[in-house]
C-alpha cells in the first residue's frame, strides 16, 4: 500500500500559545507535517516561498504585515501556485475576515474551532476544494457586500464570457448549492457541475468556490439579502 503524501502545514499567528497550539493538534494526524510557524505576515510569506506548503492557517490580525495582505500576496502567483489560505478569526462576522476572502483566502476558522473540524478544514481545502462552511460565510460575504458601495470588481467585466448556463451555475455556488445540489436543481449530471464550475473559475481566473461566492456578491450577480431574511 502507497502511502498518502503527506499535507503540508504552516501556522501563522503573532502569539506563540496560539502557534504552537494549534502546530502540535495538527502534528497528531498522520496525514499532516507542520512545516514551519510565523509570528506576522512577512514571516509568512517568506516561510511559505521558500518551503512551499499546501495549507496556511492565518491569523487576520497580526503586526506588521497582517493576514490581509500576506493573503494576497500569496494568492497572486499563478493561479494553484501558491498555499490554501485557512483565516484564523476570533468573529465570525468580521470586515477582517471579509477583506481576508477577496484578497484569495479559501475560507476562514474560528479560532475555538473543534479540532475534528479543523482536521477537516485542512484536508478540504488541501483538496482544492473551498471551505465555505455556507450558512456562516455567505452570511458573512452577504453582510460586507451590501455594507459596502460595489467597487468594480476586477472580474466582473469577465462575467460577460460566460454561458447563460455558466453564469446560472455561479448563481447556484453563490447560494451555497454543492455539486450534487446543483446537479439536482439543473436536472443534470454531478460531473457536469464540476466540468461547469471548471469553466467558470476558469474563465474568471479564479481559484476556488469562495472567490466565486465573492464575485458573485461583487459583481452585482447575485443581490445580498437585506437583515432579518435569513
Amino acid at each position: 500500500m502507497i502511502d498518502e503524501p503527506q499535507v503540508r502545514i504552516v501556522v501563522a499567528d503573532d502569539h506563540q500559545v496560539v502557534r504552537a497550539g494549534f502546530a502540535g493538534l495538527l502534528g497528531t494526524q498522520p496525514d499532516f507535517a507542520v512545516v514551519g510557524t510565523a509570528g506576522d505576515g512577512a514571516e509568512a510569506v517568506r516561510i511559505c516561498r521558500e518551503l512551499r506548503p499546501d495549507v496556511v492557517l492565518m491569523d487576520v490580525r497580526m503586526p506588521g504585515m497582517d493576514g490581509i495582505e500576506a493573503t494576497r500576496q500569496l494568492a497572486a502567483g499563478p493561479a494553484g501556485d501558491g498555499p490554501r489560505v485557512l483565516i484564523l478569526t476570533t468573529f465570525d462576522l468580521d470586515e477582517y475576515v471579509y477583506d481576508a476572502l477577496c484578497a484569495g483566502a479559501s475560507g476562514f476558522l474560528l479560532k475555538d474551532v473543534t479540532a475534528e473540524r479543523l482536521f477537516e478544514a485542512v484536508r478540504v481545502v488541501a483538496a482544492g476544494e473551498a471551505l465555505l462552511a455556507p450558512a456562516v460565510t455567505r452570511r458573512l460575504i452577504s453582510e460586507f457586500a451590501r455594507l459596502r458601495p460595489r467597487a468594480a470588481a476586477p472580474r466582473a467585466d469577465r462575467l460577460g464570457t460566460l454561458t447563460p448556463r455558466e453564469t446560472q451555475v455561479l448563481r447556484l455556488v453563490a447560494e451555497g448549492l454543492s455539486n450534487p445540489e446543483i446537479a439536482g436543481r439543473l436536472v443534470v449530471t454531478e460531473e457536469t457541475v464540476k466540468t461547469h464550475v471548471s469553466r467558470v473559475l476558469g474563465k474568471l481566473g479564479l481559484r476556488d468556490r469562495t472567490q466565486a461566492v465573492v464575485t458573485a456578491y461583487e459583481s452585482g450577480l447575485v443581490v445580498p439579502r437585506s437583515p432579518g431574511r435569513g
